[in-house]
């Protein structure tokens, strides 16, 4: 899986305060090392990566997250059903896995 938050900076060249506190929601809820990639999606360049993977995904809102796993791509444009169904998700998964492997001491990783 690999996850790519797209911020957005205005017209005026100020970063967007919404992608700001989202930012800052990553770091604080220990989120954002996570995070494979940063993208900015630059108002003023309709070309920047990330105006055009908003385009791509028919994204018209920042701060967006982007979700690649092997069958499919998802996009986020609210933190906390990101949260939810991807960060949660996987933290339930790994501490499923941790705990077979107690369990059981004759498995090992892969």
């Amino acid at each position: 899986m690999r996850i790519t938050f797209v911020k957005k900076i205005l017209a005026n060249g100020e970063p967007c305060g919404k992608c700001a506190d989202v930012e800052s929601r990553l770091d604080r809820d220990g989120y954002r090392d996570r995070i494979d990639r940063i993208v900015i999606a630059d108002e003023r360049d309709p070309m920047s990566e990330g105006m055009r993977i908003a385009a791509d995904f028919g994204v018209s809102r920042a701060p967006f997250l982007l979700v690649e796993e092997p069958s499919k791509t998802s996009v986020y444009d609210i933190y906390f059903k990101f949260v939810n169904e991807v960060m949660k998700a996987k933290s339930s998964e790994a501490e499923s896995a941790r705990d077979l492997l107690h369990q059981n001491p004759d498995l090992d990783y892969i």
